[in-house]
């Protein structure tokens, strides 16, 4: 006999009741991009590799090492999302987005794919929540996607991260700053594949984690001190507009991410709750990187949210979310006559926008009272011949026990009300 299936190894799955806090916690990270009047857009889980090849970067272990890759039936070499911004310029330019009002503001969810070695907090399917902010240079942009980060994470309550942020140049000084480094790298002691890295990128150096290799590190020369006027200028110009939103940072000179398309603003979300998986968000601004896909010359800042991490972060402060999806009432039917006016209410209670849910093959009061509180509803709703006889469901509280006997044309609208 074969053995039982089991999902892929290093893919989190959520069930229910852990479920709902998954989806709260989704929803908190998503909330501000809403308000902030960010429109939705549902991108493909797969797509020509060629396009992250060009827009994430050959150099970066993303694509060189944990890319879902494959052949598909029409010989196309076709990868797995690993991450968002690509497929969302790639859209853009598709469709001409950008030909309308700048900025184009998208935001999106949903799983990304990467092969790496699973560990407590890093997955190969991975869940994020997205924003793209795109055809603005405004240092304003930048403080604004980046409140919303902020924002996303204060949301769900967390209190225990910190925010990074540094600068790493444009396309007039990061050339400067990029040969530096290399010259600082070429007297250091890499193995051959960091320095095949170093040959193509050598910012990426700078993001290996490595003990020994950050050791050797700790004099290079760092972006900031080879930025340009213009990026002085915009970088202090977005730190002015940090403050002005209430935003706290701490300045991390070596932060660069792990991505090649980054230009100037640079940033990162970290929880002191998570261990060495630490990061729950991050991005920044990536001025070249719609020409680099064939589009016109315009600039973009955007972010990428962990959920499975922040859902992570907050367990480690003990923080519970409401479900978004959790029921406010339960019918309890007595008798076969209780079956049809419950049936007939049920209707009524989802066609109000309530969520509810009832017990089903004739249970008796015991066992349908014992589905009622696995169901994480508020209210039971028992229906037997003497509700029947007087037009009323005995309405109890599952917290506190209370109950009371509400006529069944009133049953909706208490409900609406119902904490």
């Amino acid at each position: 006999m074969a053995g039982s299936l089991q999902a892929p190894k290093g893919v989190p799955e959520y069930l229910p009741p852990a479920s709902g806090q998954f989806l709260a916690v989704r929803e908190a990270l998503a909330r501000p991009a809403r308000l902030a009047g960010y429109g939705y857009i549902e991108l493909p889980v797969f797509e020509d590799t060629a396009l992250f090849e060009r827009g994430v970067g050959e150099s970066t272990d993303v694509v060189s090492k944990e890319m879902y890759t494959f052949t598909d039936r029409g010989e196309r070499s076709i990868s797995l999302r690993p991450e968002g911004t690509a497929g969302v310029m790639r859209s853009v330019i598709e469709h001409g987005l950008h030909r309308g009002g700048l900025p184009v503001k998208l935001w999106y969810a949903g799983p990304f794919f990467r092969a790496e070695r699973p560990q407590h907090g890093r997955y190969r399917q991975l869940q994020q929540v997205g924003l793209e902010a795109i055809g603005s240079d405004d240092p304003a942009i930048d403080a604004e996607v980046i409140a919303i980060a902020d924002s996303s994470f204060r949301g769900v309550g967390l209190q225990d991260y910190t925010l990074q942020l540094n600068s790493l140049g444009c396309q007039t000084c990061r050339p400067t700053y990029s040969q530096a480094l290399r010259e600082f790298l070429a007297d250091c002691d890499l193995d051959d594949a960091t320095q095949q890295r170093a040959a193509l990128n050598p910012l990426r150096v700078l993001d290996d984690k490595r003990a020994e290799v950050q050791e050797q590190l700790e004099e290079a020369p760092l972006p900031g001190d080879y930025l340009c006027d213009d990026c002085m200028t915009h970088y202090a110009a977005t730190r002015a507009f940090l403050r002005d939103l209430g935003v706290s940072w701490v300045e991390a000179p070596r932060l660069v991410r792990g991505l090649d398309y980054y230009t100037r603003t640079a940033f990162e979300f970290t929880h002191a709750g998570l261990g060495a998986q630490s990061g729950i968000g991050g991005g920044g601004r990536y001025d070249g990187l719609m020409a680099s896909l064939g589009g016109p010359e315009l600039s973009g800042i955007g972010f990428g949210l962990g959920v499975d991490r922040t859902l992570l972060a907050a367990q480690a402060e003990g923080i519970t979310l409401a479900d978004p999806d959790r029921l406010t009432c339960f019918l309890v039917p007595l008798g076969e006559p209780a079956r049809r006016v419950a049936v007939t209410l049920l209707g009524r209670l989802r066609a109000a926008g309530i969520g509810c849910d009832m017990a089903f093959d004739s249970r008796a009061i015991k066992g349908a009272m014992k589905a009622a509180d696995r169901s994480g509803a508020r209210y039971a709703l028992i229906i037997g011949d003497d509700e029947i006889a007087a037009g009323t469901v005995m309405m109890r509280d599952l917290i506190d026990g209370v109950q009371e006997a509400v006529s069944l044309d009133d049953v909706p609208g208490r409900m609406m009300g119902a904490p």
